[in-house]
């Protein structure tokens, strides 16, 4: 039976109720892009809402991370991954979350108990060591040496403040070495493969901790890395999910999987994720902002790999290898069957488009390569991040010209750029940008004198919640409780103006985090800052405007152009939206 199957009936024979698994684009939640976790959609029921399935909830759950796209290529991770789940709000509790774990894994799953180990919550100055659990393992007959105990790995809280409590992770000697007696958590032989969450405490802002009146359960399960254990590989990539995409792969290309995995798993992983992509209810489709721009990405990326494995890009492989994914889940994701024709045309649309846009890019390289004997990091990057150019293909071509490449310059963007999609994994995109052209650079300074702009208008308590921004224009979210009426939004495009034509100087500096508010600097999202900062100050002998920010900038207002507001409407409750241009 499949593992996903063999979890939901397990736990509807303990009487939980299966929920569907909510779409890939989370719904009612403009912070995050994908749902990142299972216990991501039900956050609003383990805060108190009263869930229409009951108390006692199991599923599986379609998810994304992209904070670790560049990891892609390893063994084990994935953009795209299913996470099995039960909870409790507020039903059963500590007791029957392990012993209902303890008995899925020995006796379902017929894991060993001398390849199994766990973690509890040691305890701090503020909670005691969870005892409960420890004596609970115990008494499953695991011993002491294999109970490991931890403070920061084994307690979880979203926020600063809110429902928190100890957790308790359970772990799977995943390595043909004999298992050691003593369990070592940061032996990496030893992997996670489920997490029970006991949310039974609440931290007040003053730091206190009290006791939860309802107490939860929040569990965790991969299915990728649960199935490579039972099916006895330490390559995910070469268990039953992936073996069949991987030997498909091996019959477009001249190479073998054990000559090219890296590339291999990653048209595979890609080719995957593209699809749930495409297929989500929320109509995303490649783009350059948000949840596009992650899809754009994982195609071209895709591609890159194609060709690097000789694969004849004008075949369909792309369709071929996305047919199969679909067969492989429409029974558990039907939206996959009802969506197969978009889910062929998109990937097939931007694999040429993409072919295209690499042809010209070999045509820039002649170009910047023509009368230079040098390439420097920032042309290296353009390269990559515009035509899809890695850098061993830049290096390769120029070394045939004895041309030499500024590798760290190029590294250095790339962290940039790495940073971007950590960003944009946790929600928002650095500054709002979808790029750092000359025009977005352009719309990224006018969001600071709209922002400004805004406090004089409407008042001070108006605070910026959010931007994107493209070439042909940019959004700006804001904390509002009403509709500007058309004098306002005069008012504020005027005052824009008016700092554009008088030319005020743009100047960064760089403070901590803590001598940056003191300075009076604003910020958007202040814990998704380093310990240093960059403040951005605009104004000549007036400071108009005191942000933090990751740039780019202008360097002088002069260089924005026109400024005007084209629409202005509802982001959220409390939250407004300007959508403007720059002529």
């Amino acid at each position: 039976m499949n593992l996903k199957d063999l979890y939901i009936e397990f736990f509807e024979s303990k009487g939980h109720k299966q929920i569907p698994s909510a779409p890939v684009v989370p719904e009612n939640d403009a912070s995050v892009l994908f749902n990142t976790a299972g216990m991501q959609p039900l956050i609003p029921y383990l805060m108190g809402q009263k869930h229409p399935y009951g108390t006692r909830l199991c599923d599986y759950q379609k998810c994304i991370r992209t904070n670790d796209l560049d990891s892609i290529g390893d063994t084990y991770h994935h953009t795209f991954f299913e996470m099995l789940g039960n909870w409790s709000l507020g039903d059963y509790f500590k007791e029957d979350a392990i012993k209902w774990s303890f008995e899925f894994i020995t006796e379902k799953l017929n894991i060993p108990l001398e390849k199994f180990a766990v973690t509890v919550f040691g305890g701090n100055d503020l909670i005691p060591e969870d005892t409960e659990a420890i004596n609970l393992w115990k008494s499953l007959g695991i011993k002491e040496e294999r109970i490991a105990k931890t403070v920061e790995d084994n307690f979880w809280i979203a926020g600063e403040t809110g429902p928190c409590g100890p957790d308790t992770e359970m772990f799977y000697w995943r390595s043909n070495d004999p298992v050691p007696d003593k369990f070592d958590p940061e032996d990496s032989r030893w992997v996670e493969i489920w997490n029970n969450v006991f949310m039974q405490f609440n931290k007040k802002v003053d730091g206190t901790i009290e006791e939860l009146p309802n107490k939860n359960v929040d569990t965790g399960m991969g299915v990728e890395r649960v199935t490579s254990i039972l099916e006895g590989v330490n390559d995910n990539y070469m268990s039953s999910i992936w073996k069949d995409i991987i030997e498909k792969i091996e019959e477009f290309s001249p190479y073998t999987y054990q000559e090219k995995p890296e590339s291999m798993r990653i048209i595979a992983d890609h080719i995957r994720t593209a699809t749930f992509i495409i297929a989500d209810p929320a109509g995303i489709r490649p783009s350059n902002t948000d949840q596009g721009y992650i899809l754009r990405r994982l195609i071209r990326r895709m591609i890159r790999h194609a060709k690097k494995l000789n694969i004849n890009i004008d075949l369909p492989f792309e369709q071929i290898l996305a047919t199969m994914i679909i067969l492989k889940y429409v029974k558990y994701y039907p939206e996959l069957n009802t969506n197969k024709d978009v889910i062929l045309e998109v990937l097939h649309n931007e694999k040429v488009k993409f072919n295209r846009t690499l042809e010209k890019g070999l045509k820039e390289f002649e170009k910047v390569t023509k009368n230079s004997n040098e390439i420097d990091g920032v042309t290296a990057f353009h390269l990559f991040d515009t035509y899809g150019f890695p850098i061993e293909l830049t290096t390769e071509l120029a070394d045939e010209l004895n041309i030499k490449v500024d590798v760290d310059g190029f590294n250095k963007k790339f962290k940039e750029h790495q940073e971007l999609s950590r960003t944009a994994s946790a929600g928002k995109f650095k500054g709002g940008l979808a790029g750092d052209s000359e025009i977005e650079t352009r719309y990224h300074t006018a969001t600071h004198l709209l922002n400004a702009a805004l406090k004089k208008v409407i008042g001070p308590d108006v605070h910026q919640m959010g931007s994107n921004i493209t070439e042909e224009r940019m959004r700006f979210d804001f904390s509002c409780d009403h509709k500007l009426t058309d004098e306002e939004k005069s008012e504020a495009e005027a005052i824009v103006n008016n700092w554009i034509k008088e030319g005020l100087n743009v100047r960064c500096d760089e403070y901590s985090k803590e001598d940056a508010i003191k300075s009076g600097a604003e910020c958007m999202f202040i814990e998704k800052y380093p310990d240093k900062v960059t403040v951005y100050s605009i104004g000549n002998d007036e400071v108009v405007s005191k942000e933090l920010c990751g740039g780019p900038h202008v360097k002088n207002t002069s260089e924005l152009g026109e400024f005007h507001i084209i629409k202005e409407e509802a982001s959220s409750a409390g939250v407004r939206r300007i959508k403007a241009v720059l002529k």
